[in-house]
C-alpha cells in the first residue's frame, strides 16, 4: 500500500474511533457508553481501516522493512481523531462533550507515566483479543461478540487506548506537547500489550499441535 492510501485509511480509522468516543462521552451510564463505543472498532474492522492499536499487534508477522507504516498509521489516526473533535466543536454538542472529555483528561494528567504505560499494555491485550477474534472466528456472531466484549471490557476497566485518548484530548481542547507525550507513552504500552498477546497466543496454539 502506498503511503498516501495508507495515511488516508488511518485517518478514517482515527475518525471512526472519534465517533465511538463521542458516543461514549454523551452517555451518563458508563456501561452503556462502553458498549456503544465499540461502534468505532466495528467500523474499523468492517471497512478494514488502519488502526495503530490493532495493526501493531501483528508486527512480528511482517518484515521489518514495512515498519515505516506504523508511524504513518499513528499520524493518520491522530489527524482523524482531531478532525472528529474539530467537527463536533462546531455543533450544539460541543459544550457537553468538552466538559465530559475534560473530566477524563484530568484523571490522565494526574496519573504517572508508568501507570499510563501499564494501563496501555492492559488495554491492548483486550484490543488484540477483539481483533484476533474478529479475524479467527468462523461465525459472524462470534466475530461481533469478540469486538463488543473485548472493547467494552477494556473501557470499563479504565485502561488506556492511545487513539481514543487523542480524541479526548482534542475534544477537551487540551492537546499540547505534554498531552502528546502522554499519548506516546500510552501508545508504547499498547504496542507492548499487543505484541505480548500475539506471541502468547501463537505459543499456546503451537503447544496444542
Amino acid at each position: 500500500m502506498n503511503p498516501f492510501t495508507l495515511f488516508r485509511s488511518a485517518v478514517c480509522a482515527g475518525f471512526a474511533i472519534g465517533l465511538g468516543g463521542a458516543v461514549y462521552l454523551q452517555q451518563t451510564s458508563k456501561a452503556l457508553g462502553a458498549l456503544l463505543f465499540t461502534v468505532g472498532l466495528f467500523a474499523v474492522c468492517e471497512c478494514r481501516f488502519h488502526l495503530f492499536t490493532g495493526k501493531i499487534c501483528y508486527a512480528r508477522e511482517r518484515s521489518w522493512r514495512s515498519y515505516w507504516e506504523y508511524p504513518v498509521i499513528l499520524g493518520g489516526n491522530f489527524v482523524g481523531a482531531g478532525l472528529m473533535a474539530f467537527l463536533l466543536s462546531g455543533t450544539r454538542l460541543s459544550g457537553s462533550i468538552q466538559k465530559a472529555a475534560a473530566g477524563l483528561i484530568a484523571v490522565k494528567n494526574a496519573d504517572s507515566l508508568g501507570s499510563l504505560f501499564i494501563l496501555g499494555i492492559l488495554c491492548n491485550i483486550f484490543v488484540f483479543l477483539a481483533v484476533e477474534g474478529y479475524r479467527s472466528f468462523p461465525q459472524t456472531i462470534g466475530k461481533y461478540a469478540a469486538i463488543f466484549l473485548g472493547i467494552a471490557v477494556f473501557i470499563l476497566s479504565g485502561y488506556e487506548h492511545s487513539i481514543a485518548d487523542m480524541f479526548y484530548y482534542f475534544a477537551a481542547g487540551t492537546m499540547d506537547l505534554a498531552a502528546l507525550g502522554r499519548i506516546l507513552v500510552i501508545a508504547l504500552g499498547n504496542t507492548c500489550g499487543g505484541l505480548i498477546s500475539h506471541e502468547a497466543v501463537q505459543f499456546a496454539r503451537s503447544a496444542q499441535k
